[in-house]
């Protein structure tokens, strides 16, 4: 399949994300970061720089009853699974509305689940009916492929590395389960913004914590690619999949902003 971009060790495809993932080599990828959709858009609000806004993404984010929702984790974390090498490891972000299906689906095609990360944002919207606890968190799924193999974990440097931007992680202390780090900052949105868009601070963390240089990333969701900026900051190779073109319309400028600052720093 031709590449929609191809720069250096940033590859984008335009394609459905289950359909490519069975092309591709198998046991070849070091770590797959994956926001599926939370199936979600069902016509209610939400708040958004304190206006009211609808939740509806798009129709990508519809949920299809519980049985294909749940049927559609299955297939890609089974894909995804035939491509990660033994050692490899997976990353799962998702609201209670679709994590624990896909944490029961890890568990049941034989992944090991190495932690559940609880991402705390310190900014998140207040909640429209007061009917219930104000959702301040997503978690975040963190498994290998066999639980045999030796996976990546920096561990140095997740507890001696400068993290300013969390306010709970104590200098010199091992790094815990919980982290706080805010939702995305105006200048990761220049170029427009994805609905379900990640903070670039969170994808450092990750591809510093699982990876090393050199290692294959892949996003079989990329929206506006921070998984693949992070992994191009940090000398990885990168793959990002995404279905709709606009998204990876805006994952080209904000790649194409990060490499010219790169590049610009080296001069």
């Amino acid at each position: 399949m031709k590449p929609y971009y191809q720069k250096d060790n940033f590859t984008l495809y335009n394609a459905d994300s289950l359909e490519f993932l069975k092309e591709l080599p198998e046991n070849s990828v070091d770590m797959i970061f994956a926001d599926p959709p939370y199936l979600l858009s069902n016509n209610g609000f939400t708040v958004h720089a304190g206006r009211r806004v609808s939740v509806n993404k798009g129709e990508w984010d519809k949920s299809n009853g519980f049985k294909k929702d749940f049927d559609f984790h299955l297939n890609w974390i089974k894909a995804c699974k035939r491509t990660l090498k033994p050692q490899g490891t997976i990353w799962i972000s998702g609201t209670y509305h679709s994590i624990y299906q896909c944490g029961f689906i890890l568990q049941n095609t034989g992944f090991h689940i190495l932690n559940d990360i609880s991402w705390f944002k310190p900014n998140g919207s207040p909640n429209l009916s007061c009917r219930y606890f104000t959702a301040s968190h997503e978690t975040l799924l963190w498994a290998k492929k066999d639980k045999k193999t030796n996976h990546v974990f920096n561990y140095a440097r997740m507890k001696v590395g400068d993290w300013p931007e969390d306010f709970l992680k104590k200098p010199n202390t091992q790094m815990r389960s919980v982290w706080a780090i805010n939702t995305p900052k105006p200048i990761e949105k220049k170029f427009g913004k994805h609905p379900t868009q990640k903070p670039t601070d969170l994808l450092k963390r990750i591809v510093l914590a699982s990876t090393n240089k050199g290692d294959l990333i892949i996003d079989p969701f990329t929206g506006s690619s921070t998984t693949g900026l992070a992994a191009y900051l940090f000398d990885r190779r990168f793959i990002g999949i995404d279905n709709e073109k606009k998204y990876l319309d805006l994952s080209i400028k904000r790649f194409k902003e990060l490499d010219k600052n790169l590049k610009n720093k080296l001069k």
